[in-house]
């Protein structure tokens, strides 16, 4: 007889083993398809603020994780006009934010190995969904097929479960993006601060990991130019040295992106969906569902899409589980798709909002950026930078709560 799984997640990226971790915390057995052979760890880093904190600790590894990341310090902001840092704000108080810069490797590392040893199946590439009653039945790319109960789509901005449910393909946000990350053996000497430049047409930002490593990233209003130069290392790394001089920005923090490693993509689009589809379109149907990049792809300037992710993994591990746990107890069999439907539903009014006005909030942020600068005849850049400072440390303290 074939087996029927209780949930397929589809994606074993950040949100995918998080939702897969908040399951199985909760007891709940999970099936995590990954098209790679490998786990997947391109961009090196992100930056995890007090709200994703508050999801790790629900998940149970936050403790972990905290022992091989530096606690930053404070977020100070240089600006080109000024040749300095204008804007600073610190971190280290007994109510400020927790953010640190996590790597990506060590995080899905640390994810995986919570999780039994038959969870992740690789090489497991999703090319159709199709219904047979109340479940799914997923064909891969091997010609085997799977059928669940639940079907959640934590595949990324060119999400096959999304496209299923009808939602868009993400949006080109005018912006591309590029990023490195440098290790010192002797230490790199900075301090433990987040520093983000702004400059005429970019955004770019520096932070350590640890005493010995730094991640940077640099976010530019792209053009069909740029195509050859985004698929070059050499010369895209020279193009952000000569923005970066451009602005002024101290050769200490040039001398970080000279001696770094950019990885495999050299650059990529920066993508979003437009807000409204988060009110508007079906972020659940039945019995499938999406979480973290397939639900809300956004622009990075609030630094919350990694962290959105986990808040996501956490409410939807929630939601699920004690949907499936009232079948435990002893419910009535055919209402068992009713009660999972309405988990999805749960979690999804729960999110909608919130993912809603970090999507919102970024795209705002990158407009103002992307504009070279046209708001300041109203208000000078420190002003604004402010402003865009305060509202992303608000955003921070949001708490997705326990599973």
């Amino acid at each position: 007889m074939e087996t029927i799984e209780d949930v397929i997640i589809v994606g074993a990226g950040l949100c995918g083993l998080a939702t897969a971790l908040g399951l199985h915390r909760k007891g709940v057995k999970s099936v995590v398809l990954e098209s790679s052979e490998v786990l997947r760890a391109a961009g090196f880093a992100f930056s995890t603020w007090t709200n994703a904190w508050k999801a790790l600790e629900a998940l149970g590894i936050a403790g972990e994780l905290r022992q091989h990341h530096l606690r930053l310090e404070g977020l100070g902001i240089y600006t080109a006009s000024a040749g300095a840092i204008t804007y600073q704000i610190p971190f280290k108080t007994s109510e400020g934010p927790e953010m640190r810069c996590v790597r990506r490797d060590l995080l899905l590392e640390t994810l995986a190995k919570e999780l039994p040893s038959d969870t992740i199946r690789y090489s497991s590439k999703v090319v159709l969904i199709e219904e047979s009653g109340n479940l799914k039945v997923l064909h891969l790319a091997n010609g085997s097929t799977l059928r669940t109960k639940v079907l959640i789509g934590c595949d990324g901005v060119n999400s096959i479960v999304s496209k299923w449910l009808g939602l868009k393909k993400p949006s080109f946000a005018g912006r591309s993006a590029t990023r490195g990350f440098s290790e010192f053996p002797d230490g790199h000497g900075f301090n433990s601060e987040f520093v983000q430049f702004f400059g005429q047409g970019f955004q770019a930002g520096m932070l350590p990991c640890d005493e010995k490593s730094m991640f940077w990233y640099f976010n530019w209003s792209s053009s069909s130019k740029d195509k050859e130069m985004e698929k070059d290392e050499t010369k895209m790394r020279q193009f952000v040295i000569n923005k970066m001089k451009e602005a002024n920005v101290p050769q200490n923090f040039i001398q970080v992106i000279e001696k770094s490693n950019m990885g495999d993509y050299v650059s990529l689009p920066l993508k979003f969906r437009w807000p409204s589809e988060l009110l508007w379109r079906n972020i659940c149907k039945g019995n499938v569902t999406v979480a973290g990049d397939a639900l809300h792809p956004m622009t990075p300037d609030l630094g919350q899409g990694g962290c959105a992710a986990l808040e996501d993994a956490v409410v939807l591990a929630r939601c699920l589980a004690q949907a499936l746990k009232e079948n435990d107890n002893g419910g009535a069999k055919e209402d068992e798709y009713v009660r999972l439907e309405s988990g999805l539903e749960n979690y999804v009014a729960e999110r909608k909002w919130r993912d809603f006005d970090l999507v919102f909030t970024s795209y705002v942020f990158g407009s103002i950026q992307q504009s070279d600068n046209v708001f300041t005849s109203f208000l000078t850049q420190k002003m604004l930078v402010g402003i865009m400072a305060r509202t992303l440390i608000k955003k921070t303290y949001y708490d997705c709560g326990k599973l």
